[in-house]
């Protein structure tokens, strides 16, 4: 996830991928995103979301997460630094069927986590940045930089919650990631205390976590690899190759997870933890 945390892949150096940004930010809105929705579930359930949340989402891409607590009764703002995705997060928070409350309630932001302050905006009660940090890369500093300003925007003690990959044992999409890196080894795995290293340089005090299944299943094998794709970890990797190559390595990295049927699954596991403001 630049500065609303976890759009990592956007900061690597060198020449722009060539990628059909509206396409991704498509198939990351149909195909990808609904694989965290137990990760979304498991946290508006533990934190208690609903009438009275004042909620701000870091990185909350097509809005899927920012619809599910609304749909709880919380207010939610939303930042991003994708305007592809915003576009489709406006569709599903603003549509015309909601009732005026409800439209006023939503608020999405396309910048960093300090453009979501407004003036008269009441402190925000719960902070989420859902893209899994420790995919790729060490993403420490960035994310625990947006973390801070985004705590700076809620009320004290409010909890912030952050997640990531579990155990690279626990993760059927470890291995696909390897394309990615250019290499045959797995990516480096964030450590346990990864989240909480993260959240300590940004100020904030780890209160407990959690872990969530989060299977990856895909009708066939073209989903899959625009899901995998969606994600955006695999940007450095085109630009460095070109599209047909890198799709051409993810299929044969899906591959090994396709079933008779033609669909393909991974099994994985994500971490989150809940940390407070100072």
């Amino acid at each position: 996830m630049t500065p609303t945390l976890v759009r990592r892949h956007a900061s690597h150096a060198g020449p722009a991928p060539r990628v059909d940004r509206r396409a991704r930010a498509r198939d990351w809105s149909e195909i990808q995103e609904r694989m965290l929705v137990p990760l979304y579930e498991a946290v508006h359930e533990r934190l208690d979301a609903g009438p009275g949340t004042r909620l701000l989402a870091l990185g909350c891409g097509s809005g899927l997460a920012l619809l599910m607590a609304a749909a709880r009764g919380a207010a939610v703002t939303g930042v991003d630094s994708c305007p592809e995705r915003l576009a489709l997060a406006r569709r599903r928070l603003l549509p015309e069927a909601w009732d005026t409350r409800a439209r006023a309630e939503a608020r999405l932001v396309q910048g960093a986590p300090r453009d979501a302050a407004g003036q008269g905006t009441p402190p925000y009660t719960l902070v989420t940045a859902f893209e899994p940090l420790g995919g790729l890369g060490d993403d420490t500093e960035e994310a625990a930089g947006a973390l801070a300003a985004a705590a700076a925007l809620a009320e004290r003690g409010a909890p912030v919650v952050l997640a990531g990959w579990g155990p690279p044992e626990r993760c059927a999409a470890a291995s696909v990631l390897r394309v990615a890196t250019r290499s045959d080894d797995p990516p480096p795995p964030a450590p346990r205390d990864g989240l909480e290293e993260v959240a300590r340089r940004a100020g904030l005090r780890p209160d407990g976590s959690g872990r969530v299944a989060c299977p990856f299943g895909y009708a066939g094998l073209d989903s899959a690899v625009r899901g995998m794709l969606s994600t955006g970890l695999f940007d450095a990797a085109i630009a460095a190759t070109d599209p047909q190559q890198v799709d051409k390595e993810l299929a044969e990295a899906l591959h090994a997870h396709q079933r008779r049927d033609g669909t393909v699954w991974m099994p994985n596991v994500f971490r989150y933890l809940i940390a407070r403001t100072p």
